[in-house]
């Protein structure tokens, strides 16, 4: 908004077209945050979805091997 405001006073545009243009560039901008945003945050949590389900995966081999190796010892 102030570089829209800077140029509308260095090239004397008037007050009500400047705040106008200001206004259209704060909505144009949110928008494009808020899609930005949303991509970003699908995308890390996919991420973050994906390594906590490989973890869990990795945790429940680990106790499954290790009673294995525990069944495998008492019945000798």
């Amino acid at each position: 908004m102030a570089v829209v405001v800077l140029r509308g006073a260095i090239h004397g545009e008037p007050a009500d077209l400047v705040t106008q243009e200001a206004i259209a560039m704060l909505v144009i901008f949110a928008g494009v945050g808020a899609i930005t945003g949303w991509i970003t945050d699908y995308l890390v949590r996919e991420n973050v979805e994906s390594r906590f389900r490989k973890r869990v995966e990795w945790y429940r081999d680990g106790i499954l091997e290790a009673n294995r190796l525990n069944d495998e010892s008492s019945d000798n």
